[in-house]
């Protein structure tokens, strides 16, 4: 399903050039829960941005279900992201001004669905994660794990086969964020989602079927 091969990332700050990715290798089976784990700065979130197709690597190929990312060019790259890869966000990015049940039909709206068909399908993905009751309410109104939830619910919506996870417990409390954890288990289990989570947090590793470890932008086992 997703294969990096010899993937580099390097990004160039004033005249410093900072590796942020050094030569990683990794193929993730379809179906898989695959966790990577390391310390804040080790390259996680790069390599997760490289594939869900959010930045291109500096050197290497990225492949999703066999095709080269980098050979992608918009308007594909951006059919690509919308229905291929759901990327679940450690900031929740959820539109203010919407109600959680809008936030989470916005993805279907712009794939061109009827808007009273996306708010039905929001409503049952709103269910999937046990926020039936919370719809109505914007995001400054429910808590940051109810924030989450809904965020994976929109992530899930236009049912694409990847579910990628940027530090989705970062800014939440322990209790809250190993409910997020068992969630993303849950939907992995009964959707046959491949998924693939980043996070600093040790445990996050317990939730994964593999359990992968960067350091300094290298895969160490």
């Amino acid at each position: 399903m997703i294969e990096l091969i010899g993937v580099s990332k390097t990004y160039q700050r004033g005249p410093e050039k900072i590796q942020a990715l050094r030569g990683v290798t990794l193929a993730i089976a379809a179906g898989e829960f695959v966790a990577v784990t390391g310390k804040s700065g080790c390259g996680k979130s790069t390599l997760l941005h490289i594939m869900g197709a959010l930045e291109p690597p500096s050197a290497g190929q990225a492949l999703l279900g066999g095709r080269d990312l980098s050979r992608l060019r918009e308007p594909e790259l951006t059919h690509f992201r919308r229905d291929r890869v759901g990327v679940v966000f450690q900031s929740f990015n959820l539109l203010p001004l919407l109600t959680l049940e809008e936030n989470v039909a916005l993805p279907r709206v712009l794939q061109g669905v009827a808007y009273p068909q996306a708010r039905e399908e929001a409503r049952r993905w709103l269910a999937e994660v046990d926020l039936s009751a919370r719809g109505s309410h914007r995001p400054h109104q429910v808590s940051g794990g109810e924030m989450q939830r809904a965020a994976i619910a929109r992530a899930l919506i236009n049912e694409p086969p990847v579910i990628l996870a940027d530090e989705p417990t970062g800014n939440l409390d322990s209790a809250t964020a190993a409910q997020i954890l068992e969630l993303l288990s849950r939907l992995h289990r009964e959707l046959h989602k491949t998924v693939v989570l980043v996070s600093h947090a040790p445990e996050a590793g317990q939730y994964a079927s593999r359990l992968v470890r960067l350091r300094d932008g290298a895969i160490i086992e």
